[in-house]
């Protein structure tokens, strides 16, 4: 695996330099750099096009989801910029969620997470997945499920309830298949869940593509919110 090319936004000076030392130490991480606030962090995005961009939502001055607004303006401008955003945030309150999403974060998790489970998401980020905290996933189900807005099926809550009804028989999903399922759910990249189930990358990618079939699902972040809708994993 080619070296994930990493840059940091992050405004709190001990939050900054801990996560420049612990992700540093890492032989998978390129370190590009990091700024302090998110004027001179949209700078460093657009001088450094990193793999995975770790933004803090709370920034001075320019905050982290609309420092994501303006940088996929860049990107748009800018089509050889594959950067992915990954929201940080101490809070998971349904308006910056639901914000940062709105704003083309790729990724969201929570401050308080592990070392080794950001090293996951920034992995699942650069592979191209979006990495979810189950508490932020369930947030997503909430507003998907509410029947005043629009949904992956338009405004008929009839649509939603039908999907809430489906059950493991209709999806024909194994019993494989739900394991690998929960874990994409709580965040794992494809090689957590091969370490975890103890088969290889390969299985586990093919288990994902039947997960995506089955659940007529274009990627693993719809595919884990129509899991949660239907109650296939809890």
């Amino acid at each position: 695996m080619n070296k994930i090319r990493v840059a940091l936004i992050e405004d709190h000076d001990l939050t900054r330099v801990g996560l420049r030392t612990a992700l540093k130490n890492y032989s998978e991480i390129d370190w590009l750099g990091e700024a302090g606030n998110g004027r001179d962090g949209l700078q460093l995005l657009q001088n450094t096009l990193p793999d995975v961009a770790i933004v803090d939502i709370g920034l001075p001055d320019l905050d982290g989801i609309e420092l994501t607004k303006l940088f996929k303006d860049f990107q748009e401008q800018n089509p050889n910029s594959l950067t992915k955003i990954l929201i940080l945030t101490l809070h998971d309150t349904e308006a910056e969620v639901l914000a940062a999403f709105a704003a083309g974060a790729d990724s969201y998790c929570m401050k308080n997470i592990s070392i080794d489970l950001l090293l996951e998401a920034i992995k699942a980020t650069y592979e191209g997945n979006s990495w979810l905290d189950p508490a932020i996933a369930r947030i997503v189900i909430s507003q998907v499920q509410t029947p005043n807005l629009k949904t992956e099926k338009g405004n008929n809550p009839a649509s939603v309830e039908a999907e809430n009804n489906q059950s493991v028989e209709n999806y024909s999903l194994t019993d494989r298949e739900l394991e690998v399922l929960q874990l994409i759910v709580d965040g794992y990249s494809n090689a957590a869940i091969a370490d975890q189930l103890f088969i290889t990358v390969g299985t586990v990618k093919t288990h994902v593509r039947n997960i995506l079939n089955k659940l007529c699902a274009d990627d693993r972040t719809q595919a884990a919110v129509r899991a949660l809708r239907a109650g296939l994993v809890g």
